[in-house]
């Protein structure tokens, strides 16, 4: 059963990732369209968030490497060059919007590299995933097709269908946090966004039979249902969506736009569960052994708390409409004296190498009690071993805080005159 925990874990990370970073790729596409403020104030809007949404696709990729070894195996090289693409957009569009926000003006460059690369990764992610649609060829779990079988017509269709679905969740994100469309551009928008992505919904799931190598079957109970719930949860959504663009409130189309996606994504679990890689590898076949599947659904499990909190904080802490910052002129900076630091008696760097060395030694052991926990031995280090490297550890953090706080490191260096 952990294999379809891990299975559950990666699904629910590349939704998130979909529904979330699938929002900031359509808002920098959009900006390709925009004039030059209009640029600058959409890079700032996806600068509060957009590195707390990458994060999900970097936990899915450790979910399918270490829980899903098989379908890792057959998949990368199967999309080598499209993932290496969508790599190199990806820090591209970090460079360009970090290095847009730093300049402290309109910057044309950085703005352009901003919604190219955006449009970039998302046409790559769609090449992705009309590649595992389509099974790429394998034999005894390796992969033996070429470079390119990638590149085919339904991997072309997928990539302009998800540019089309992150454009539509742009827009409605856009609505929610700016005033710069007038109500009926936004209709119009939203509206021919919605109907664009309906369409290629409709076109590539009657195409799906024929690419996919997989019989999909929707005769039996346990699939259909899900399936049609799904589809019609998707359609309410849609029609949510529809009547909500242009008019308030405003989080109701982003609202509905994600609940329209995630429901999509549903549908297709659906309809080709439990094969994770066509034509006939399953989450069974494809898993890693117990020890490594118990310590992957632990490990993930308890990072996804602090990774969806890190998300609810930044939607909280930037909620409302986005406001350009007032730019204000700072007072001269006045030295303040600080006291001298005597030198480092001899027992000081004495104290330095001891502490760095059972920092050293409580990392070593860390890592065997992992494997006697995890690897299944349990020989060398029992629940009192754990107590006590958990508090040494936090003995050393503190220590080390106490003594840059006496040497004057937490200390400001200038204070400001009034």
């Amino acid at each position: 059963m952990l294999e379809y925990a891990a299975y559950a874990l990666a699904l629910f990370s590349l939704g998130m990732y979909v529904v979330l970073d699938g929002y900031d790729l359509g808002v920098g596409m959009l900006s390709l369209a925009a004039g030059p403020e209009r640029r600058r104030e959409y890079g700032e809007i996806v600068a509060t968030a957009w590195d707390a949404n990458e994060s999900w696709i970097i936990l899915a990729g450790v979910v399918l490497w270490a829980g899903l070894p098989g379908a890792y195996a057959v998949v990368l090289p199967a999309v080598y060059l499209p993932l290496v693409g969508m790599l190199i957009a990806v820090i591209l569009r970090g460079l360009g919007l970090e290095m847009h926000s730093a300049a402290g003006g309109y910057r044309r460059g950085w703005a352009l590299l901003f919604g190219g690369a955006s449009l970039a990764a998302a046409v790559c992610q769609g090449l992705v995933l009309g590649t595992v649609l389509t099974g790429p060829r394998q034999e005894g779990g390796r992969f033996t097709g070429g470079a390119f079988d990638w590149l085919s017509p339904y991997s072309l269709l997928c990539a302009l269908g998800l540019v089309v679905v992150y454009l539509l969740a742009g827009a409605a994100w856009l609505q929610d946090k700016t005033e710069g469309w007038s109500r009926s551009r936004t209709r119009r928008t939203g509206r021919a966004l919605l109907a664009a992505t309906a369409a290629l919904a409709v076109v590539l799931g009657l195409l799906l039979p024929g690419a996919d190598p997989q019989h999909l079957r929707l005769d039996e109970p346990l699939r259909a249902a899900p399936f049609w719930l799904a589809v019609a949860v998707a359609v309410g959504a849609g029609a949510v969506a529809w009547s909500g663009f242009g008019r308030a409130p405003d989080w109701r189309p982003f609202a509905a736009v994600a609940t329209l996606t995630a429901a999509g994504l549903l549908a297709l679990v659906a309809l080709t569960a439990p094969v994770v890689v066509p034509p006939a590898s399953t989450v069974h076949q494809a898993a890693s052994p117990h020890s490594s599947q118990l310590f992957l659904v632990l490990g993930v499990g308890l990072c996804m708390p602090f990774v969806l909190a890190y998300n609810v904080y930044a939607w909280r802490s930037f909620r409302g409409k986005y406001t350009d910052p007032v730019e204000q002129v700072l007072p001269p900076l006045r030295a303040v004296p600080r006291p001298p630091v005597a030198a480092a008696a001899p027992s000081g760097a004495v104290r330095t190498v001891l502490r760095r060395t059972l920092l050293v030694v409580l990392g070593i052991l860390a890592t065997a009690l992992s494997q006697d926990v995890f690897g299944g031995v349990a020989e060398w280090i029992g629940p009192l071993g754990v107590t006590v490297l958990a508090g040494a550890a936090l003995a050393a953090w503190i220590a080390t805080d106490r003594r840059d706080l006496r040497s004057g490191c937490f200390d400001a260096e200038a204070e400001r005159t009034p």
